[in-house]
C-alpha cells in the first residue's frame, strides 16, 4: 500500500509530504485547489512522461517520491528479474531536471520508465474520469474478463507464441518472394556458380601461381646465378669454401692461447658449417631448375582464367570470388530445394498454430465460465446503486483469426431500463451510470486481484443523494481488503472515510501554492459541513456533517 508521498517543486506545489494509512481515505478540496496536481505528481513517479513545464521553479529540479509497503504482495521475483534491491518498504523516486531530462529510481537504483511502470501497475490503480470512458473499449472489457478468469499467464504465453507465428509468416513470405526472384535468375546464377566451381579456386592460389611463373619465366637468369654462385664457393684455388677453411686453420693454431682466440675459432667453425649448407642448397636448387614450357602454358592459362573471373565479378582476390561462389550456391540451392525449404517453414508455422489454437481454446473456456458470474455480480451491485433495471449482454464470438489476446471477439451490450433495447454502452449510459458501472467493475475486480491500492478520482461524478451514499458503502467495503483513496466532491462519500485529507491553496510570500493536510475530527466536521452548505457554516450543516461521520 501507499504509505507516503513527497513532492517538491511540482506545478503549484512548493514542497509537500503526506503519509497515508490503511483502509479508506478521502481527499477533498475546492475546484482548482490542486487535486489534479496531486494525481499528476503521483502519475509521474509511477512512470508517466514528463517535461520541464511541470517545474514550479524552472531553475530547480522537481522531486517526487512515493513509498509503498509491499510485504504481502509476493513481488520479490520481479525485483530479482529486474536486478533491483528488494525492500518491504520500497521507494519509487522520479527527478525532473531543469534541462528537461528525467531520472527514475527504485530503492535508490537507477531504472527505466518501462520498469517503473511495470512495478507501479502491480502496486496501484488510479481511476480517472477519462478511464470511465474506457468501459466502452473492447480491449478494456477483455482485460476485466481475463483478470476475473485468471487468464493473464495464458495470454502472456499466447502473445509470445503470436510473435513467433507472425515472424514465421513474415519469413515465409520473404522466402516466397526471394524464390520467385531466384527462379527468374536461376539459369544465369547456375551458369556463374558452375563456372566458379569448375575453376576449383583455392585461397592463396593466385599468389602461388604468380610466384611460380616468375621463376619459370626467369630460368636462365636463375640457373646462371646459382651456377656462378656455386663456382665462387667451390673453386679449388680461390673458392670461398677453401678460403674459409684456410682462415679457420690459421685461427686454430692460436685457439688455445687465449679465450678470445678460441671464441673466434668456434665462430668460424660455425660459419663454415652454415656456409657449406648454403652451398649444398644452391647446388640442389641449381639441379632442380628446369625449363618447362608446358607447365608455363598451363599456369598462364589458370592465371588468366582467375583474372577473367575477377574482372567479370568486379573483385580483386580469390577470397572474394569464393564468397560470391558461396552466395550463388545458396541461391541455386534455394531454387532447387524450394519445396523442401517452404515445407520446413510451413511445418514450423503449423506447430506454432496448433499451440496457439490450444491456448486460445483454453482462454475462451475460461472466459465463458466467468462471464455469467461477472454479469450477475455486476447487475446485483448496480441494483444496489439505483440501477435495478440495468442489464448486460456479453457476446463472445469465435473467429478464425489469431487476435492479440486470443481468437474471440467481444460485444458488450447494455440496457438501462426495463423493456428497453440493448445497445452500446457509450451510446446508452449516462455519465452518472458510467460512474456507477465503473465502481461496480472495480469492486468486483478487487476481490479477484491482489492489488495493494486503488485511487478513485471523482468516480462519483454525475451522482448524488442516496446513490452516492451507497457508492461510499462499496468503497468502504473494498477498503477492508485493500487501501482505497477517493477524491470526492460529495459529503456522503467523504463521511465514509477512515482518514480525511484536504487540498487547499494558500498565499505564501506572494506566491500561490497547493497544500495538503490531514484533518482531525473537528476539521472534518467543518469540511463536510462546508461541502453541504457552503462557506457560511450553519448549525444544521454541522449537525448533518456529524450525522454523516457517525
Amino acid at each position: 500500500m501507499l504509505t507516503s508521498l513527497s513532492i517538491k517543486n511540482y506545478a503549484l506545489i512548493q514542497e509537500l509530504h503526506v503519509t497515508f494509512d490503511e483502509g479508506f481515505s478521502i481527499i477533498t478540496g475546492e475546484t482548482g485547489a490542486g487535486k489534479s496536481i496531486l494525481l499528476g505528481a503521483l502519475g509521474l513517479v509511477l512512470g508517466k512522461r514528463a517535461d520541464v513545464s511541470y517545474l514550479k521553479d524552472a531553475t530547480q529540479k522537481c522531486f517526487i517520491e512515493a513509498q509503498f509497503n509491499i510485504r504481502d504482495y509476493e513481488l520479490k521475483s520481479f525485483f530479482d528479474t529486474e536486478d533491483l534491491d528488494y525492500e518491504e518498504l520500497t521507494i519509487l523516486r522520479r527527478e525532473i531536471l531543469p534541462s528537461g531530462k528525467s531520472r527514475a529510481f527504485i530503492n535508490d537504483t537507477p531504472t527505466t520508465l518501462n520498469v517503473l511502470t511495470s512495478l507501479s501497475e502491480k502496486l496501484i490503480d488510479i481511476h480517472s474520469q477519462h478511464q470511465t470512458l474506457e468501459l466502452s473499449d473492447t480491449q478494456f472489457q477483455f482485460r476485466i474478463i481475463d483478470a476475473l478468469a485468471s487468464n493473464e499467464s495464458k495470454i502472456a504465453s499466447y502473445k509470445r507464441g503470436l510473435v513467433l507465428y507472425n515472424q514465421l509468416q513474415k519469413e515465409l513470405k520473404q522466402i516466397e518472394s526471394k524464390q520467385l526472384e531466384a527462379k527468374q535468375q536461376y539459369e544465369y546464377n547456375l551458369h556463374l556458380f558452375n563456372e566458379l566451381e569448375l575453376a576449383g579456386l583455392k585461397v592463396g592460389e593466385q599468389e602461388k601461381i604468380e610466384t611460380t611463373l616468375d621463376k619459370l619465366n626467369n630460368v636462365e637468369t636463375i640457373k646462371l646465378s646459382l651456377d656462378e654462385s656455386y663456382q665462387i664457393a667451390e673453386n679449388e684455388e680461390y673458392g670461398i669454401v677453401s678460403l674459409i677453411n684456410t682462415f679457420k686453420v690459421k685461427l686454430q693454431q692460436i685457439a688455445e692461447l687465449s679465450k678470445e682466440y678460441k671464441e673466434l675459432f668456434e665462430r668460424i667453425q660455425s660459419l663454415e658449417i652454415e656456409f657449406k649448407d648454403i652451398v649444398s642448397e644452391v647446388e640442389n636448387l641449381n639441379e632442380a631448375v628446369q625449363y618447362n614450357p608446358s607447365e608455363i602454358e598451363k599456369l598462364n592459362d589458370k592465371l588468366q582464367m582467375i583474372y577473367d573471373l575477377q574482372k567479370k565479378h568486379s573483385v580483386a582476390t580469390i577470397t572474394e570470388l569464393l564468397a560470391i561462389q558461396e552466395v550463388l550456391s545458396e541461391k541455386v540451392y534455394e531454387v532447387e530445394n524450394s519445396s523442401k525449404i517452404m515445407g520446413e517453414k510451413m511445418k514450423k508455422i503449423e506447430k506454432v498454430s496448433v499451440d496457439l489454437n490450444k491456448l486460445a481454446k483454453t482462454i475462451r473456456k475460461n472466459r465463458e465460465v466467468v462471464i455469467p458470474k461477472f454479469k450477475s455480480k455486476l447487475e446485483t451491485i448496480l441494483e444496489s446503486l439505483g440501477m435495478e433495471n440495468a442489464r448486460f449482454e456479453f457476446k463472445l464470438l469465435a473467429t478464425d483469426l489469431f487476435l492479440s489476446n486470443g481468437k474471440d471477439e467481444l460485444k458488450l451490450l447494455f440496457s438501462a431500463n426495463k423493456g428497453a433495447n440493448y445497445g452500446e454502452l457509450k451510446k446508452i449510459a449516462s455519465g452518472g451510470e458510467l460512474s456507477r458501472i465503473m465502481l461496480a467493475v472495480k469492486s468486483i475486480l478487487a476481490s479477484y486481484i491482489n492489488l495493494p491500492t486503488i485511487i478513485f478520482d471523482e468516480i462519483d461524478s454525475g451522482v448524488s443523494g442516496e446513490i452516492s451514499n451507497r457508492m461510499g458503502d462499496i468503497m468502504q467495503q473494498m477498503s477492508k481488503d485493500m487501501q482505497v483513496i477517493s477524491i470526492t466532491h460529495l459529503p456522503q462519500i467523504a463521511g465514509k472515510g477512515l482518514h480525511h485529507f484536504k487540498v487547499y491553496k494558500e498565499d505564501v510570500s506572494g506566491q500561490i501554492i497547493t497544500q495538503l493536510k490531514k484533518l482531525d475530527s473537528g476539521e472534518r466536521i467543518s469540511e463536510i459541513a462546508e461541502m453541504l452548505g457552503g462557506k457560511d457554516l450553519s448549525d444544521a450543516a454541522k449537525a448533518h456533517a456529524r450525522e454523516l461521520l457517525n
